[in-house]
């Protein structure tokens, strides 16, 4: 059956920090698809992050790149296997240099918490019980 993928495209400041901060999570670099101007960012077989410079990724669109860190862009969601996971991943995002943001959920089936990355991407991190969905 076929997966589809996405590709989320992030501009950037400054791409080697970006892409020491993604390594850090534990993310790898595809560099196929990676060079001066761009970081392909492995997070799962289906998903994949594009760092992009700024320079880079106004050649993309017309419209005016917006600074994360002052607006809201978007609130890109990963899943965690576990509620343990999702404090790991944010505290290693805290820990490489990332800050926390939103308020922690515990809704008891549902557990998560958000980091902004170094350019003020929202990352949200979720687990959710299995058994909940299913019931």
């Amino acid at each position: 059956m076929y997966q589809q993928m996405i590709f989320v495209n992030l501009p950037v400041s400054d791409l080697n920090a970006s892409k020491e901060f993604f390594t850090g999570l534990g993310y790898s670099i595809d560099p196929r698809f990676s060079d001066e101007n761009a970081a392909s960012v492995v997070i799962s077989d289906t998903i994949v992050a594009m760092l992009l410079t700024k320079e880079f990724y106004s050649t993309f669109t017309d419209k005016e790149i917006s600074d994360a860190k002052r607006t809201s862009e978007v609130m890109i969601a990963l899943s965690a296997e576990t509620r343990e996971k999702v404090d790991e991943l944010v505290d290693r995002a805290l820990s490489l240099g990332g800050s926390l943001t939103g308020k922690t959920q515990d809704l008891g089936f549902m557990y998560g918490r958000a980091f902004d990355d170094l350019d003020g991407h929202t990352w949200e991190v979720v687990w959710m019980d299995p058994a909940a969905i299913e019931g």
